[in-house]
């Protein structure tokens, strides 16, 4: 399977387990009259849109370079993880205006254990889809589905979280609940679109690779210290899973175009090595003449 059909995949699963958990999560609501239950259907819908925006920018990404776009189309994986990460930031504000209505008007809620099995099966689900997700997002370095994945990690929580709210208002009769964890839900969504836009963001405005990355190079052109005089300039960049690293190479003195060449082709080789996926490039410069 080649990469490009693996993330689409990917993404599409991620699109029909979102479909499928938004019906359930209405129905439940509708019967136990739960605003908690309803702001999750509404953070599943926001997922899906999330998914279908996943979709299209893993198909969009996967297209070759050409003339107008000579650096590839990665970036528009980080358009659309922005885009998500706002998306979640309104799904957040609705959460909380209809929990803020139900604390000034509460409501008796139904079918509490019908919303807790649903709730404990929203959960087991988006977790599984969510590994798959996080695991082909590492493999292909991915943001939108890392972004994607992220949105189902969160859902994990809230799902659980208000399944266990549906069960204590089962046993206590309190309804205040209910409100009270669509807020705490709506908080962590919060949390998830400023991690998400944060990540997401960087790449945009051609943010330096990881410290990480960044140590990797350096331990690689350490090896050809005997070879070179130095090296300076640094500068590293993404675009979708791309790394872009350029430098300034001065060749000790005497040293042919041809030899400079080769001593390149060796650098790069090993760059590549150490991280997957990248475009090299390096200026030379020569060595002074004492």
């Amino acid at each position: 399977m080649s990469v490009t059909n693996k993330k689409v995949k990917v993404a599409a699963l991620s699109i029909i387990s979102n479909t499928v958990l938004i019906t359930l999560k209405i129905v439940a609501g509708i019967l136990s009259g739960s605003v908690s239950i309803i702001s999750e259907a509404m953070h599943s819908g926001m997922d899906l849109v999330a998914a279908i925006i996943a979709f299209f920018s893993v198909r969009m990404s996967s297209v070759p370079p050409d003339r107008k776009h000579p650096y590839g189309h990665g970036k528009i994986e980080n358009v659309s993880g922005v885009i998500e990460g706002l998306l979640i930031f309104v799904a957040a504000g609705l959460i909380i205006a209809e929990a803020v209505k139900k604390l000034l008007n509460p409501s008796e809620i139904s079918q509490a254990m019908v919303a807790f099995f649903v709730m404990l099966f929203s959960g087991a689900a988006n977790s599984f889809v969510s590994r798959i997700l996080y695991k082909t997002a590492k493999e292909e370095d991915s943001m939108a589905l890392e972004a994607d994945a992220l949105h189902l990690k969160t859902d994990v929580y809230t799902s659980l979280g208000v399944g266990a709210g549906m069960l204590l208002i089962k046993i206590t009769g309190i309804t205040l609940f209910d409100p009270i964890i669509a807020i705490l839900v709506a908080c962590l969504i919060i949390k998830e679109a400023w991690v998400l836009c944060r990540n997401a963001f960087g790449p945009l405005m051609d943010t330096r690779l990881s410290d990480e990355d960044e140590f990797r190079i350096k331990e690689i052109m350490d090896v050809f210290r005997d070879e070179i005089l130095d090296y300076h300039e640094l500068r590293t960049r993404k675009s979708g899973n791309m790394k872009y690293i350029d430098f300034h190479m001065t060749l000790k003195e005497g040293i042919t175009i041809k030899e400079s060449h080769c001593l390149s082709d060796r650098i790069e080789q090993e760059l590549e090595k150490a991280l997957s996926n990248t475009s090299i490039s390096i200026h030379f410069e020569p060595g002074t003449i004492e």
